[in-house]
């Protein structure tokens, strides 16, 4: 892989290898394992943020989930049953959330985020998909690249649980869609009582890792390495490729109400769509650090952050990114707007937040 855009990917570098007995045992363990409570918690490294209703729900290494309900100012450490490392979070409402992370494990919550119960792990997950690949082989169009996708799938139930999923979007308390490493995609209509394998419904020959989901109604994107995009208009039962702008990873995906799509990743390439993914025009920004992570604003505008720490979001210029605030000047993975308006944002420190835009921040 390039250099890598999103902080996530830093950890989930174990999976770019085989994973021996001792390692596969070890993954093993950590699915089985609670996370440990630390009293520096707040300042571990911490990849994903989301709402809970007025409620903050922060996740990241070793199976850490932290809440805050005053705005981010002061947080406290959840249960969680296993500890691996969690790269998403997300809630339909103030009570049920998903959040996925490493080992395939996707976690189910519905209070809150105070307690998290296991849905899916790798293992499972794996053979989900071997048996998709074997179910949908038959009626193939295409009969070679359905039998090298039982073949991969094979492989993915032998490996055991070494592939993370990376990303997730939730509709309501039924339904949900989590990507991740090697084009792996599940989605749930039943609350997650059971998941689909999406992989032979997405445009995806290459495998390419997926990082990033946006939704708009019935129409979805996805996007991830190597400038990798896709679009469904058909509430995400199948995915076409689009036509990339760049050949570079994207970290970041976002959509406004107006229908304006943002993806943004390496090296501060940020692109913006108008017509729903057919073209994109550049979006330039006056920092060649790459994105990490882009939320709608209650305002309904979009906004980015990227790996150093600085701001940017559309406005009143169509096709622009203005910058927004000062810089934070260190490692960001994630952002999100609180219930009081103010931003918090997680990374390889931990948990800052700012009252947007000043330079003033608080840990």
């Amino acid at each position: 892989m390039n250099t890598i855009g999103r902080l996530i990917c830093l950890l989930a570098l174990p999976w770019v290898w085989p994973l021996s007995q001792a390692q596969a045992a070890t993954v093993g363990d950590t699915l089985s394992t609670a996370a440990m409570r630390s009293p520096q918690a707040q300042h571990a490294v911490l990849l994903d943020l989301a709402r809970a209703g007025q409620r903050l729900v922060a996740v990241g290494e070793r199976g850490i989930v932290l809440l805050s309900d005053d705005n981010g100012g002061s947080w406290r450490q959840a249960e969680v049953p296993v500890s691996v490392s969690l790269t998403a979070v997300q809630f339909a409402d103030a009570n049920n959330g998903w959040a996925v992370g490493h080992a395939g494990v996707v976690l189910v919550s519905h209070d809150g985020g105070e307690h998290w119960a296991v849905q899916l792990d790798g293992r499972r997950a794996a053979q989900l998909e071997l048996q998709a690949a074997r179910d949908e082989l038959p009626a193939a169009i295409d009969q070679d690249a359905a039998a090298a996708r039982v073949q991969t799938a094979e492989r993915l139930v032998s490996d055991g649980p070494d592939k993370p999923f990376l990303a997730l979007n939730v509709v309501d308390q039924q339904h949900a869609l989590i990507v991740g490493a090697y084009g792996l995609a599940f989605a749930t209509r039943d609350g997650g009582r059971s998941w689909q394998s999406l992989v032979g419904h997405i445009d995806n020959p290459m495998g390419a890792h997926l990082y990033a989901i946006a939704r708009q109604g019935e129409r979805w994107f996805i996007a991830g390495e190597q400038g990798y995009l896709a679009r469904s208009d058909d509430d995400a039962k199948t995915f076409a490729a689009l036509e990339s702008p760049y050949p570079g990873s994207f970290f970041a995906l976002q959509i406004r109400d107006d229908g304006t799509l943002l993806a943004a990743g390496l090296k501060g390439n940020a692109f913006i769509s108008t017509d729903f993914g057919d073209s994109f025009q550049p979006a330039p920004v006056p920092m060649p650090v790459s994105f990490s992570d882009a939320i709608r604003t209650d305002d309904g505008q979009l906004l980015l952050v990227n790996q150093g720490g600085a701001l940017f979001r559309t406005g009143a210029r169509p096709g622009a990114l203005e910058p927004y605030g000062k810089p934070l000047g260190k490692p960001v993975a994630s952002v999100i707007q609180a219930a009081d308006g103010s931003l918090v944002l997680a990374g390889f420190t931990g948990l800052t937040r700012v009252a947007p835009p000043t330079a003033n921040a608080s840990e």
